[in-house]
């Protein structure tokens, strides 16, 4: 029977998908049309789409946009032939892609569109980011967005923003992955990835281009159980910068509460980091970000309070296994020796996570101050959240109550 269940995710699907795909809009004598054909690669001289889909058993396929322009009101859609994730290049593969590789590389690449500067990764399993980082080089962004929560990246789609050097090639083939994307390799790099048979290595050579992405829409199609369609424009941030966020200031009943101290640089760019970290999680979230990394990521939970606590709970549990691994080359759940689980934990809790001085961010406003103050009795000494709601007051009073900084995004980032 185990043998059975092992050979069922090593099944190669052989779809049934057309080769075309046409996505017509009809306003009266008004036609829109999108034209798409589905893509595949030749891997060792056959001819392959999809692996699967979200599961085997599960056909799957994906299309490209060919041609046609789709122009809803003010908004219009990303013009044919500019191609990223629907025209990567397969550099190795050992196995093909499937459905689930493809989406959590191009969630990655929808954050990782707002960091072209800075050398930045970001670690997705099951779309959504387990780590998150950007720093002086590309070995150390990887090493702090790894190291971010190291369990969850095991598995995991890495995507890089700069050419993958040796040096950053060899962190990533010390450990197991699913998928790397990044514009470029140099020369040795795929032989130091090579070790990895079965890591999907992945050239997008308009990665270059991420940033003219940004602002860009496409129709989001969600489908129902009985076959119907929600369609919807794709979430596009508005605070990308400094400028773009407010200080927290409300009116609650005739009385002005206002935020006592203004963010320190360090905080607008964690905040801002967050921020746009944040577009590319699974609602309800809260995450934490200290120095340009995640520290606690907490996604997908229904109430905002129960996710804040998610998220410390994360925090403390990841550092514990990431002091573990670096004293003793092993996760803290294997650490069977006591005494040095119980020094783990105490040096954990000193730090309360690593959480003290880091920025807390929320995709949608707190309703009450219990979700803020979850963070705030961590060390969080800023907070940013998109506002508006009518208790924000209280929020506020908890920030000033912890000499903590908090700002207004005035924009909702939920995504389900």
């Amino acid at each position: 029977m185990s043998k059975d269940l092992k050979q069922m995710y090593k099944t190669v699907m052989d779809d049934h998908f057309t080769p075309r795909m046409e996505v017509a809009f009809v306003d009266g004598d008004n036609r829109q049309t999108l034209f798409y054909e589905k893509v595949s690669w030749v891997i060792d001289g056959v001819n392959k789409g999809l692996r699967y889909g979200e599961n085997p058993g599960q056909q799957a396929a994906l299309y490209k946009l060919v041609n046609g322009n789709l122009t809803l009101g003010d908004a219009k859609t990303i013009m044919p032939g500019k191609h990223l994730v629907s025209d990567i290049e397969l550099l190795q593969s050992g196995k093909h892609p499937g459905k689930t590789n493809l989406t959590d590389a191009d969630n990655a690449l929808n954050i990782l569109r707002y960091f072209t500067d800075t050398p930045c990764a970001v670690i997705v399993k099951h779309n959504n980011p387990c780590g998150a980082a950007r720093a002086g080089s590309l070995e150390e962004a990887y090493a702090k967005a790894y190291m971010a929560d190291r369990i969850a990246a095991f598995g995991g789609c890495i995507a890089l923003n700069k050419t993958c050097d040796k040096a950053t090639a060899e962190a990533i083939a010390a450990q197991y992955a699913e998928v790397v994307v990044a514009p470029e390799f140099e020369d040795g790099v795929l032989d130091i990835l090579g070790v990895r048979k079965n890591l999907r290595v992945i050239r997008i050579n308009a990665i270059d281009k991420l940033q003219s992405y940004i602002g860009e829409r496409v129709v989001d199609f969600k489908s129902l159980m009985d076959g119907g369609l929600v369609a919807q424009w794709s979430f596009v941030p508005q605070a990308l910068k400094k400028e773009d966020l407010i200080t927290a200031s409300t009116e609650y009943k005739k009385e002005n509460y206002k935020i006592n101290r203004e963010p320190t640089d360090q905080e607008y760019e964690d905040m801002l980091f967050g921020w746009l970290v944040e577009s590319g999680i699974t609602s309800n979230s809260v995450i934490y970000v200290k120095d340009n990394a995640t520290v606690g990521i907490g996604t997908g939970e229904q109430d905002r309070v129960g996710v804040a606590q998610i998220a410390v709970d994360k925090a403390h549990r990841k550092l514990c296994d990431r002091y573990c691994f670096e004293r003793y080359n092993m996760g803290f759940a294997d650490l069977v020796d006591g005494d040095k689980r119980a020094e783990i934990q105490k040096d954990v809790a000193e730090v309360k996570g690593g959480l003290v001085g880091s920025a807390m961010i929320s995709d949608a406003f707190f309703p009450f101050r219990d979700g803020i103050d979850v963070g705030l009795k961590q060390g969080v000494k800023a907070v940013v959240q998109p506002g508006g709601s009518m208790n924000d007051y209280q929020s506020i009073l908890a920030c000033n109550e912890s000499d903590a900084t908090m700002v207004y995004t005035g924009q909702r980032s939920f995504k389900h």
